[in-house]
């Protein structure tokens, strides 16, 4: 706090100081930070973007579909991955990648926020595959999980 002297200033000192405790500190725009510093939605690889282009490609009447990735619930850990061609919804988030589109739907939005789809054809198996930061828990086959909402 700012103590008053007599003589000179002493007004100035007083008005600077009244004058700055009055108004209201600014105002932070939390939303546009936490907008700002997100994880990316979905992260995808080249082998994931190749094989779907290459799905497409194969079907008719492909040209406006994308691959819907969604979580649903099932399996013995409660939560399970879905893909499948399909049109985009109102409501999904995309992502376009080398032309192509991965489209998830609000529910599964902040339950993937983060993961990395990716295609693998190994000896263990050919698919898409999703590594997921937000998965607690995995069961033993790793076709389900468990998961923790991010903040």
């Amino acid at each position: 706090m700012i103590q008053q002297q007599p003589g000179r200033n002493s007004a100035v000192i007083d008005r600077r100081y009244r004058a700055s405790t009055l108004q209201p500190p600014r105002a932070v725009d939390l939303i546009g930070l936490r907008r700002t510093l997100k994880k990316p939605m979905i992260n995808v690889t080249d082998n994931a973007v190749r094989q779907l282009r290459s799905l497409l490609e194969a079907q008719p009447d492909s040209a406006k579909k994308g691959l819907r990735v969604q979580i649903a619930k099932g399996g013995c850990s409660g939560l399970q991955y879905e893909m499948a061609l399909d049109d985009k919804r109102a409501g999904d988030a995309i992502v376009e990648r080398d032309g192509v589109q991965f489209l998830i739907d609000q529910e599964s939005a902040s339950l993937l926020q983060g993961a990395t789809l990716d295609f693998r054809d190994g000896l263990t198996g050919v698919g898409f595959h999703i590594v997921n930061p937000n998965a607690s828990r995995t069961c033993g086959c790793g076709s389900s999980f468990e998961a923790t909402r991010p903040t």
